[in-house]
């Protein structure tokens, strides 16, 4: 259940990511995703694994499911130290990318699209603020995207007036957005974590038990 999770969170997460980051070299933000379905790939590997020494009582399975459990948990324990050791770059290359989002959005209709629903669902308008559109190309500088409207109309974002638009940039939003989830996502790893331990203090347990009777036989 635990591999699963992981996985499903990992599937969820890299869409977002990769739909607000330059599809280029890898970078840490976009390696996260991908990181974590694989992880939770062989988790699931080493759960099967485990099960099967359970049930026919393997000393060998056993040994292996412990040792594995315990690597992924190191690996586990890696990756939250990276993701907030690196938090800071993860923001600028966020943001950097977004502004890179921003000057393809009068040439590619679904880039325009995508920012289009992201302005709207976190009521933002540019990176920092409203001001970044007046640089971009195309764009011009009494026009920002309808979407940057409180208001959304067409046109709305011709000839505007700043209070009539959404005051605060994308990536503070964002930002605040996911600072909001990461308890959520906090107790779902620490349970995770909980998990796993047990899984090592059982399979301990149990191959104490099949040695036990190695040595009565």
């Amino acid at each position: 259940a635990c591999a699963v999770g992981l996985i499903a969170v990992g599937i969820v997460v890299k869409p977002i990511l990769s739909g607000t980051m330059s599809h280029g070299a890898a970078t840490p933000g976009s390696l996260l995703p991908v990181i974590i379905i694989a992880v939770g790939a062989f988790l699931f590997l080493v759960a099967f694994l485990g099960c099967c020494g359970a049930c026919k009582e393997n000393y060998c399975l056993m040994i292996t499911f412990a040792i594995f459990l315990s690597l992924i948990m190191l690996v586990e324990v890696a990756i939250a130290i990276a993701g907030y050791v690196l938090r800071d770059k993860v923001r600028a290359e966020f943001s950097k990318d977004f502004q890179q989002q921003m000057r393809n959005y009068p040439k590619n209709n679904d880039t325009a699209a995508f920012l289009d629903q992201l302005q709207t669902k976190f009521e933002c308008c540019g990176a920092a603020n409203y001001s970044d559109w007046e640089s971009i190309p195309g764009m011009g500088k009494d026009r920002v995207p309808d979407s940057c409207c409180a208001n959304v109309t067409v046109g709305c974002g011709m000839d505007f007036k700043p209070q009539s638009l959404h005051t605060k940039g994308c990536v503070e939003k964002i930002g605040s957005w996911l600072r909001k989830n990461v308890l959520l996502v906090a107790a779902a790893a620490l349970g995770i974590a909980f998990v796993e331990v047990l899984g090592i203090v059982f399979a301990c347990c149990l191959v104490k038990s099949i040695r036990s009777g190695y040595e009565v036989m």
